[in-house]
């Protein structure tokens, strides 16, 4: 870093060469970089120098979530202990590190303001997706994310921060988001989509349901045998015929009675033969989404409305140049592809493939195209106009 390497490159070095990162991880720029005033990072960690720092965090529990969040202490709080034999950063190379990032600090001042600024409003709005797609997008490759790595165009995060993809196809945000909702819109909006979603999530929910209740039959007549054979051997014992076997045995017959009737206890209940409301709950959504569609105001209802109909989309480089597939993957495509498993197409060009029934509990697969199936012939991937190395898919 003191000879002018950014975080991001060391990162990359670090991670060709196979030196585990933090926790075992792989390394990313922000573990090099880390942050100056708390001290985290490779390039402020103090112990290279043979300085220990104590109690520089303290830990409070987020009422709303339960969970534990960072403080950071005042540096007159910080404890010091010199350890010299854990020395291996000499002084000079420490100082030109510091020289570096205060030169770096000085020269992008006015950004840091703006965005501690713009951070601290955002303190008193919730907080929403910062595009369209934020989130949805997994590179086909190597099952990362998909993110903006400049204002208007997305990369996969794994080789644009880390190195360890081989996936550099990039796609504009415009183009993407053009080609999902293009598809979305001609699928979802047909009389017949609705009732396929109705029939394929009863089908799937009468199933599961008689699945559940196979099980907890079985559960139930296992409970009925084991309490019978501890009343057997209650009533031995009762009757003087205790043998020194029957404890262990009575132990064994205890765990399983526990064991089940927990299971018992935690098992799910049934969900409705028929949702009563799954039609009407279908047709909002997509009604929903259709009219966000064409706000060109604001996109933050579309985002909602997508996300409600959309598990992710993975990207995947394709044979030509520039050439990026995209394919939608949800629990609403998944009804609908289980109510025709036998619909084949050619491969369009934005797909869906199933993960059909409630909640996403079944896994689906096999592609199906948007719109009618005479026009998935029709149906090629945009080019890119940056021109980025053939790359091929996992």
């Amino acid at each position: 870093f003191a000879a002018g390497k950014s975080p991001k490159a060391i990162a990359v070095d670090l991670n060709k060469e196979g030196v585990p990162g933090p926790l075992g991880r792989h390394w990313g720029d922000t573990s090099v970089r880390g942050h100056v005033s708390r001290g985290t990072g490779v390039i402020n960690n103090e112990l290279y120098t043979g300085m220990l720092v104590w109690n520089r965090l303290h830990f409070v529990k987020d009422p709303a979530t339960g969970k534990r969040v960072s403080r950071a202490n005042p540096p007159i709080k910080w404890i010091r202990t010199e350890v010299p034999h854990l020395r291996i950063v000499e002084d000079e190379l420490w100082q030109a590190v510091k020289e570096r990032q205060k030169s770096i600090a000085s020269q992008f001042e006015a950004v840091a303001f703006a965005t501690r600024k713009a951070r601290a409003r955002k303190l008193h709005t919730l907080k929403r997706p910062v595009s369209l797609l934020s989130g949805l997008l997994i590179c086909g490759c190597c099952g990362g994310r998909y993110g903006l790595f400049t204002r208007e165009r997305y990369a996969c995060l794994n080789h644009q921060r880390r190195g360890m993809c081989d996936n550099g196809r990039s796609i504009t945000r415009e183009n993407i988001e053009q080609r999902v909702l293009a598809g979305l819109k001609e699928r979802l909006v047909s009389a017949d989509a609705v009732a396929e979603a109705v029939e394929a999530y009863a089908q799937e929910t009468n199933r599961l349901n008689q699945e559940l209740r196979a099980q907890g039959e079985q559960e139930r007549k296992a409970l009925d045998k084991i309490e019978r054979a501890i009343a057997g051997i209650m009533a031995a014992i009762e009757d003087g015929l205790y043998q020194p076997s029957m404890k262990a045995r009575m132990e064994d017959l205890e765990r399983q009675k526990a064991e089940i009737t927990a299971r018992l206890a935690g098992a799910s209940s049934d969900l409705p033969d028929r949702h009563p409301n799954i039609a009407t709950l279908y047709g909002k959504r997509v009604e929903q989404f259709t009219q966000a569609l064409a706000d060109h105001e604001d996109g933050r209802p579309a985002a909602e409305a997508l996300r409600s109909l959309i598990g992710e989309i993975v990207l995947t480089p394709g044979h030509k140049r520039g050439e990026v597939h995209a394919e939608l993957r949800g629990e609403l495509f998944g009804i609908l592809e289980l109510a025709k498993p036998d619909r084949i197409h050619e491969p369009p060009d934005v797909m869906t493939k199933g993960v059909a029934g409630p909640r996403n509990q079944i896994q689906n697969g096999g592609p199906i195209c948007f719109g009618r199936p005479a026009d998935c012939s029709r149906l090629v991937p945009a080019k890119e106009g940056r021109p980025t190395p053939r790359t091929s898919s996992a």
